[in-house]
């Protein structure tokens, strides 16, 4: 073998978790080597935190049951008795709810006297709302991107 590890032997302090994987910043928070999750965060961005020997800087980073954190000059052994789960992405059911009742109400007329004034109240906005996106043209700043506004 051309790579060779060495061992060291090091104290650690135990950080005991109820779940895994868990986030690196989370167990930061829970062994106490911060004082909220804002500066776990920055310690681990700006390079203070190193995993198994590496240095680490996603502050999602999963880490799991036997893991080595050290920061601070102190090591963290994480403790899990529980198997890993496999962590599920949430689909992304928002985005649905926000489409879909606008194509129902604008797609069909209202029907009745008292809607009809109300449908016709909506087309107004519409038409007001295609003013000021017409109002604000001319070339964007070259150093913002932002275009210029008028009142």
């Amino acid at each position: 073998m051309s790579e060779e590890h060495e061992e060291y032997e090091v104290e650690a302090l135990g950080v005991e978790v109820s779940a895994q994987p868990i986030e690196l910043y989370k167990v930061l928070k829970i062994a106490n080597a911060v004082s909220g999750g804002g500066e776990a965060k920055f310690a681990i961005a700006e390079g203070y935190v190193a995993v198994n020997g590496e240095l680490e800087q996603r502050k999602r980073r999963k880490v799991y049951d036997g893991d080595v954190i050290e920061f601070n000059n102190e090591f963290y052994l994480v403790l899990c008795d529980q198997p890993v789960t496999d962590v599920a992405e949430k689909p992304k059911k928002a985005a649905e709810p926000k489409t879909a009742p606008r194509a129902k109400s604008g797609s069909k007329p209202a029907k009745g006297k008292g809607l009809g004034a109300k449908s016709k109240a909506g087309t107004q906005g519409k038409s007001s709302q295609g003013n000021r996106s017409k109002a604000k043209k001319g070339p964007a700043d070259k150093a913002t991107g932002r275009k210029p506004i008028s009142f």
